[in-house]
């Protein structure tokens, strides 16, 4: 049991490092806000919501806008990154609640969370948008979270199920 713990607080940290690395990599592709395009910080928090549960993978969602915004910047915390910690905590916990009560079904546990998180993620910048008197309506938030964010939900729907299936073949996570 023990080791189980150790090594899903390990996978944890990776998961985390990676999602301060990745923004990182991809701000370098000349492109407007290829951050909000591409989605790099998603990857590995979805990921970790897979391997360490939901608990973990929450944490991990938590921890890493945060982490990002005091060490690099981005995305600024108000009222981008308070919106991303709960955003990104429901995709590492929904991931990890939704892969368990499946019994393994990768695909409809990974669009459950991307829903999830989506929502939450629009419930809480009504309230932040709203706290600065700026307007958040409907259309905006179907633009933000599906139009300029829908190659990023693709190359998660490829990536993230890819890297699972493939870390269960290698018999580093149960099936």
């Amino acid at each position: 049991m023990r080791y189980i713990h150790t090594r899903s607080i390990v996978f944890t940290s990776l998961c985390i490092a990676i999602g301060l690395l990745l923004p990182q990599i991809v701000k370098m592709i000349p492109m407007a806000y290829p951050g909000s395009v591409l989605l790099p910080m998603h990857i590995p928090v979805l990921i970790c919501g897979f391997l360490c549960g939901w608990r973990l993978g929450g944490l991990c969602g938590m921890t890493l806008p945060l982490l990002a915004s005091i060490l690099t910047g981005m995305p600024p915390i108000f009222p981008i990154g308070i919106a991303m910690i709960f955003e990104l905590g429901t995709y590492g916990a929904l991931t990890g609640i939704l892969y368990h009560y499946t019994n393994g079904k990768i695909l409809i546990s990974i669009l459950g969370a991307m829903l999830g998180g989506r929502i939450v993620l629009g419930i809480v910048n009504i309230f932040l948008f709203n706290l600065a008197n700026n307007p958040y309506g409907l259309a905006v938030f179907f633009t933000s979270a599906f139009v300029t964010a829908l190659p990023g939900i693709i190359i998660q729907l490829i990536l993230v199920p890819a890297s699972i299936q493939a870390l269960e073949k290698s018999r580093l996570i149960a099936k």
